[in-house]
């Protein structure tokens, strides 16, 4: 009887354990759904946007016919030759007031002497960021793979002849595999240059050493990860995920610290308040600042109406600015719940905003601290962060505006947009003194440390780097 009941017993058990690996499959396929479904999302909302695009080079291209034609009606060679210095930006869809605005290209295009075209990836490129150290530049790719480019100092040129000596590919795939795509989504140079991490749609984040050497795989996430930021110590990485998380790591010991688990929807952005603390946004419009060791959310704050796309705290610590899809950039305080300032001069979705280095404590404290957002109404705006108003708009492109930077002196912002222009700024004068097109829509800008060089990557699978002197 014994040995019957402990049968029966081993039996049940058998049958639980496999009633728990049919329920861990089904969450698994569960989650896949979701995450699957959130890509699809994402790609639905890019794919709308390239149809917005198509539409509008479509009407562009009737409208220089027509143009053209009247050109030639005239047969004023020297209407003609000034017709063709010039660009007309118009914003008429915006309905944006005023007259267009001439850019006179002649007179602020980079020249291609100055511009050093990086190519290798074979996807669309999303994301690059300079080496705080020194002359590295990383990119990522939708092709799998991040890339270490070595830039000479002075020049844009290569550091030697060849090419392919002056890049490092990191491979996020192993050989060839029929996985699910292995996206490089984000990455993020820590504060001394001598680590880069890398986030990947395969919900992996990757340290890197600067000769391309894989250091550690950080694996917890079970969604794509979206945003990855090292603290200012550099102990630890803080990864936000389509799982509606976001993960400290504690990078020596190449482990979770803790896992912050208060947003309903995907994490979309994350930013470190100091080296203890940070903040992250999400779909489900809000906004939490969470600190390591504590297991609520210091500060939740709600007012937004659309998914937050990005959040960024000022260079001191003290002010969060926000963006979202409801068309508004919000000012927060961690002395009151409410927001400071409900930012509403955009028409359509905040992509991104960037604080400049200036201000109080910061290395340029005599200037004026602001704040610019980019929005897919083609505008880019800066923002008094003291009165909550308006300093200006900077009307210049012609698509959606997916990146700004300001440089390091504070004294230059630069933009780039779908239309795959990218413009610097001059913040005291308010226009732009030098301007870049390539061949594809621009996802991101970034200045070295020390000013003087700019990189841009493109939906064409490539990565520009442009010398910058006034």
């Amino acid at each position: 009887m014994i040995t019957e009941k402990r049968k029966n017993s081993q039996m049940d058990k058998d049958k639980d354990k496999e009633h728990e690996s049919y329920q861990k499959k089904d969450k698994d396929k569960e989650l896949e759904k979701e995450h699957d479904g959130e890509r699809a999302r994402v790609r639905e909302k890019e794919r709308k946007e390239r149809e917005k695009d198509f539409e509008k080079d479509r009407e562009r291209i009737e409208k220089n016919k027509e143009r053209e034609k009247q050109r030639e009606d005239r047969n004023d060679r020297d209407v003609v030759r000034d017709q063709e210095d010039k660009v007309s930006i118009r914003h008429e869809e915006n309905g944006a007031s005023g007259e267009p605005m001439d850019i006179p290209l002649t007179d602020v295009q980079i020249p291609s002497s100055d511009v050093t075209i990086l190519e290798g990836h074979t996807n669309e490129v999303c994301a690059c960021a300079w080496s705080p150290a020194g002359s590295l530049l990383a990119s990522g790719s939708g092709d799998s793979t991040a890339r270490i480019w070595t830039i000479a100092d002075g020049s844009s040129r290569f550091s030697s002849q060849n090419g392919s000596s002056n890049v490092l590919v990191l491979k996020h795939v192993k050989g060839r595999t029929n996985e699910k795509s292995k996206d490089v989504t984000t990455l993020d140079w820590n504060g001394e240059g001598t680590m880069l991490a890398t986030g990947s749609y395969d919900g992996q984040a990757r340290i890197w050493s600067t000769k391309g050497e894989l250091i550690s795989t950080l694996s917890k996430h079970k969604g794509p990860i979206f945003s990855l930021k090292w603290n200012k110590k550099g102990d630890y990485l803080l990864t936000g995920s389509c799982d509606k998380t976001a993960i400290v790591w504690d990078v020596k010991a190449e482990e979770p610290k803790q896992q912050f688990e208060f947003h309903s929807g995907p994490t979309l952005d994350v930013d470190w308040r100091n080296n203890v603390s940070f903040a992250m946004s999400s779909t489900d419009n809000m906004i939490y600042v969470c600190k390591i060791g504590e297991n609520h959310p210091v500060k939740t704050f709600a007012g937004h109406q659309g998914e937050v796309n990005c959040v960024k705290w000022d260079p001191t610590g003290s002010l969060l600015a926000s963006c979202s899809d409801d068309s508004t950039a919000k000012i927060w305080s961690m002395k009151q719940e409410k927001y400071v300032h409900d930012l509403r001069e955009h028409s359509k979705e905040i992509y991104t905003i960037r604080w400049s280095p200036t201000g109080p404590g910061t290395n340029n404290p005599n200037q004026q601290l602001v704040l610019a957002s980019a929005s897919f109404d083609s505008f880019v705006k800066l923002w008094d962060v003291e009165q909550g108003k308006l300093l200006c708009s900077l009307d210049g492109h012609r698509e959606p505006v997916y990146s700004v930077a300001f440089s390091p002196n504070g004294e230059y912002l630069a933009s780039g947009s779908l239309d795959k222009s990218m413009h610097i700024w001059s913040l005291k004068e308010r226009k732009i003194v030098k301007t870049y097109t390539g061949s594809g829509g621009i996802f991101e800008v970034c200045w070295n440390k020390e000013g003087d060089k700019l990189a841009a990557c493109f939906a064409n699978n490539t990565v520009c780097v442009l010398d910058f002197r006034m």
